[in-house]
């Protein structure tokens, strides 16, 4: 991030308890210069040392993140902002049969979202985080990208609109 020779517009970390475990000082760096945090429940809770999401997400963003998504797998993300909340469910799949990959589809759709529209408000993140969960659930359904690769737009935005209109 500091060799950079013209600062991002934004900067997305999704991070791991690897990372944590292991590289905890040089990780506490890149999140203070982080924008965007996305990050599973467990992992929250580890970096935060806190006992609840929110209270997770809270101490975190003081770590730098203006936004920060902690993933709850099958039940969904949390997106927090100053103090702004969102809670987006997951889609229910019939069976989840290989999570592999779910949280770097989630990730690859969300930032894939805010690209396209160019737009950082905490109402565009809350529609990133949407199609965020609805692509991360064809990934469960089937082993490798083959269940997203080969995905209609119509049955994408089914997915989208069911996780719209549950909110």
């Amino acid at each position: 991030i500091n060799q950079l020779l013209l600062q991002p517009k934004l900067i997305v970390t999704d991070t791991m308890n690897f990372w944590m475990d292991n590289c905890l000082e040089d990780l506490l760096e890149v999140i203070s210069k982080t924008n965007v945090l996305i990050i599973n429940d467990e992992e929250a809770l580890q970096l935060s040392e806190k006992s609840n999401l929110k209270d997770a997400a809270n101490k975190i963003q003081k770590m730098g993140p203006d936004f920060v998504i902690i993933k709850k797998g099958e039940h969904g993300a949390l997106l927090f902002y100053k103090n702004n909340f969102f809670d987006c469910p997951s889609f229910k799949v019939e069976k989840c049969i290989d999570p592999t990959g779910a949280g770097d589809t989630f990730a690859g759709a969300f930032i894939g979202h805010l690209n396209k529209t160019d737009d950082l408000s905490f109402e565009n993140m809350k529609t990133g985080v949407i199609k965020a969960c609805a692509m991360a659930s064809f990934c469960v359904e089937k082993f490798g990208v083959e269940n997203i690769v080969n995905k209609s737009v119509n049955s994408i935005k089914n997915r989208i609109n069911i996780l719209s209109k549950s909110n």
